[in-house]
């Protein structure tokens, strides 16, 4: 009766493909009800804003927000406010709206095409570029990993007053994080639950520090709407970017809109998923950026200006507190440490929730998730407890560490920003939910722009770091051949722009270049 568009059919023979591993099988997805406004005659209308629909889509993206609040990004915050006072509030407020950007197109691409970042690269990219982008993806999970359970640990050292050393932290942190996860065997919305009490502790925790630091709100507001940079803040200032966009978080985001029931080959349930996951994730960012503006101003209004300034980190900032702000009813040293404590928990479970898509995605192993989450979660438990084993006693050793850690994160950024800004951009893939050529322009601008950020930060860092003509001849090696994939990464995206292949990754018999 009807011939139907090879669009289409590509998109129906993907969705019937038994041979990869969802991200969620169907009995685990939520149900939604009614969803869409697909009608028999082939007409779509616009179906009217339901809260209760809202309500059904809450919840991946808070997990995804638990990124934009990890111990990193907390000291980054309280780095930002000791030292540059209120002055950069309004850079986080728009690090925060551009880590928006990015999330949203990772959620667009899973929503249409039912695939995540990770099964995509595996099918776009040769067998070599893919296992690059896997053996990045994971370098980025596990440095934040490290930082995440290095978070927890110095919570829980300051809560036990330092009977338990910073490795016994870890060794709860790495065990609680798998009783959580057993929440996931009771549905994916038990342990978003778990998430948004852990996420309201944070609110809850910082709120009140903010309460007893009794920031000065015409600086406070002068800070976000007026944007100031001087050369003694710039640090500060791209550390505060490069915190923002995780690059495991790009691919779990991806992943995490799969669990609810979306019929991909019906436009109107894909177009309705899309504004509501737009409108709970706008949401979520929200939150996150009243939690870092919270933790920024605590640290601004008590010691910008103070000698110690440049001297507080994530170990010290809770001894600090303690001394500019005392005890009062509820000593503020145990209100930052259940904030710091949720924020690492939190962070720990959504790094192993994204390391299981990830190894999934890239290698498409027949493995069980327990089983894989047990292999991505030893990969960084096993260097995190060399890490508090030998930096326990060292204070100014661990924040070397977690610079390095930075630098880490700041390295893989645009392996995660370049893949998804390429498929995001194909007709094939995303069929009429590809971006246009405004939104296209403005995301590569965006990318741009964060990842000439974080490559300021990494020229600085190691120009201060490089030391001696081996590490020297080291460093440019790697920095000619990280600049060369990049570059190749780039290229093949404005290539494939231009010509589309006829036929499904699936349907190509040739697999490798």
């Amino acid at each position: 009766m009807q011939q139907q568009e090879p669009e289409g059919l590509r998109r129906q023979l993907l969705l019937e493909e038994p041979e990869y591993e969802p991200a969620y099988d169907p009995s685990e997805k939520v149900h939604v009800v009614c969803v869409g406004s697909d009608r028999t005659d082939g007409e779509e209308t616009a179906a009217p804003f339901s809260w209760r629909k809202l309500w059904m889509f809450t919840g991946p993206g808070f997990l995804m927000s638990i990124a934009f609040l990890d111990p990193g990004n907390l000291e980054g915050d309280l780095q930002a406010g000791a030292i540059a006072g209120y002055s950069l509030l309004w850079l986080l407020m728009w690090a925060t709206a551009m880590g928006l950007l990015v999330q949203l197109l990772a959620a667009r691409l899973g929503v249409a095409t039912g695939r995540h970042l990770a099964e995509l690269c595996r099918e776009e990219y040769p067998r070599w570029a893919r296992n690059t982008l896997w053996v990045m993806a994971e370098l980025a999970l596990i440095g934040a990993d490290i930082q995440e359970v290095i978070g927890s640990a110095i919570a829980i050292k300051i809560l036990s007053n330092g009977v338990l050393p910073l490795w016994f932290g870890v060794v709860i942190t790495a065990a609680d994080c798998f009783i959580f996860l057993l929440l996931e065997n009771y549905g994916v919305r038990k342990l978003e639950a778990l998430f948004a009490v852990l996420i309201a502790t944070m609110a809850l925790s910082f709120a009140w520090m903010f309460g007893d630091a009794k920031p000065n709100g015409k600086e406070l507001l002068l800070g976000i709407l007026v944007p100031k940079l001087s050369s003694r803040t710039i640090q500060q200032a791209v550390g505060l970017v490069g915190c923002v966009i995780m690059p495991h978080n790009v691919f779990l985001h991806s992943a995490l809109v799969q669990s609810r029931e979306v019929d991909q080959r019906k436009r109107g349930q894909v177009q309705e998923a899309l504004r509501y996951y737009s409108i709970e994730s706008t949401a979520a960012l929200v939150i996150s950026f009243i939690i870092n503006l919270f933790v920024t101003t605590v640290f601004a209004k008590g010691f910008y200006g103070t000698p110690v300034a440049g001297s507080i980190g994530l170990v010290n900032a809770g001894q600090y507190l303690q001394e500019k702000y005392g005890g009062g009813f509820f000593p503020i040293l145990y209100i930052w440490a259940i904030g710091l404590l949720a924020a690492g928990q939190s962070s720990t479970i959504t790094g192993t929730y994204a390391g299981q898509f990830i190894m999934g995605g890239f290698l498409d192993l027949p493995v069980k998730k327990w089983l894989r989450a047990l292999i991505t979660r030893s990969c960084a438990i096993i260097p995190t407890m060399i890490v508090a084993l030998v930096f326990d006693t060292s204070e100014k050793t661990l924040d070397i560490l977690n610079e390095w850690l930075n630098v880490l994160q700041s390295v893989q950024i645009p392996f995660a920003l370049i893949p998804l800004l390429y498929l995001v951009s194909q007709e094939r893939i995303m069929g009429s939910f590809k971006i246009g050529p405004a939104m296209k322009t403005f995301s590569w601008f965006v990318a741009a722009l964060v990842i000439v950020i974080n490559g300021y930060l990494l020229l600085d860092f190691f120009s201060n770091e490089v030391d001696g003509a081996v590490f020297g001849t080291a460093v440019c090696t790697f920095t000619i051949a990280y600049v060369t994939f990049i570059l190749y990464l780039v290229s093949r995206g404005f290539t494939f722009s231009a010509w589309q292949r006829p036929n499904p990754p699936k349907e190509i018999a040739v697999e490798d270049n």
